[in-house]
C-alpha cells in the first residue's frame, strides 16, 4: 500500500505554480517565497489536535486558549483522548468554559476513537486526502474545512484547496481581478490548474487576501 509522504518541494511547487499560472505567479514574486511549514515533520495525535480545533471554534485565540488550559488542568494532562477526557464528568468540563454542544463533540470524538474509528497517524500515511475526509467529518462539530487544515498544516499534502474558505476565495478574487469573490464550485474549477500543488497556491492566496487588504488581520486557521 502506498505511504503518503509529509509534506512536498516547496521549491518544485514554487516553480510549477509561477509557471502555470503568470496571475499568481506575479504575486508570488511579490511576496517571496512561503517556506515548508516546520509542523509537517513533527509527530501529534490526530484525536488531540480535532479536540483542539473543536475547543477553538467561533472563538477568539485568547479565549480558547484560556478555556483549553482550564480542560487541561481538569483532565491533568495536556493530551485530549478517550482515556483523559473520561477523567472529568460533563459538570466539570462545562465549568470551564466549555459549552454544551463542544462537549458533546468531544464526547463524540472520544467515544469514535474508544471503537477505532478515528485514524492515527501511521494508518493516515496509507490513505488520501478524501478517505481521510470521509473518516473524520462524522466526528459531530468536525467539518471539511477543519479536516483540509490538518491535511495541510499537520500531514503536508501537497494538493488540498479549501474551496470554502473565505481568505482563499478573497484571494482568488484579487487574482483574477474579480468584482466578486468567486463561489466554492467556480473555485475549485479554476484550482485545477494549481494541482498537484493546491496546497502552496492556497498560502499565497491567503497571503494575497491579506496582502490586498481584503482583510484586516491574518487568516487564523484550526491548526495554527
Amino acid at each position: 500500500m502506498p505511504r503518503h509522504a509529509r509534506g512536498f518541494d516547496t521549491q518544485a511547487a514554487y516553480v510549477h505554480l509561477s509557471q502555470r499560472d503568470r496571475k499568481l505567479g506575479a504575486w508570488m514574486k511579490k511576496i517571496g517565497r512561503i517556506a515548508p511549514d516546520p509542523r509537517w515533520r513533527k509527530s501529534f495525535d490526530p484525536v488531540d489536535a480535532l479536540a483542539r480545533a473543536i475547543l477553538y471554534q467561533q472563538l477568539s485565540g485568547k479565549a480558547a486558549a484560556t478555556i483549553v488550559g482550564r480542560v487541561e488542568t481538569a483532565i491533568a494532562s495536556d493530551r485530549f483522548h478517550c482515556d483523559t477526557l473520561a477523567r472529568c464528568d460533563d459538570a466539570t468540563i462545562r465549568a470551564c468554559g466549555v459549552s454544551g454542544n463542544k462537549l458533546l463533540a468531544l464526547r463524540d470524538l472520544a467515544a469514535r476513537e474508544s471503537r477505532g474509528e478515528i485514524p492515527d497517524l501511521r494508518r493516515m500515511s496509507t490513505m488520501d486526502n478524501d478517505a481521510i475526509i470521509a473518516a473524520l467529518v462524522p466526528v459531530r462539530g468536525i467539518g471539511r474545512w477543519t479536516v483540509e487544515m490538518m491535511l495541510m498544516f499537520r500531514l503536508g499534502r501537497a494538493d488540498v484547496l479549501p474551496v470554502d474558505d473565505l481568505g482563499i476565495r478573497k484571494g482568488a478574487q484579487a487574482v483574477d481581478r474579480l468584482e466578486e469573490m468567486p463561489a466554492p464550485k467556480v473555485l475549485a474549477e479554476t484550482g485545477e490548474r494549481w494541482g498537484p500543488y493546491r496546497t502552496y497556491a492556497s498560502l499565497y492566496l491567503w497571503k494575497i487576501a491579506d496582502w490586498a487588504g481584503a482583510a484586516k488581520s491574518e487568516t487564523k486557521r484550526s491548526q495554527d
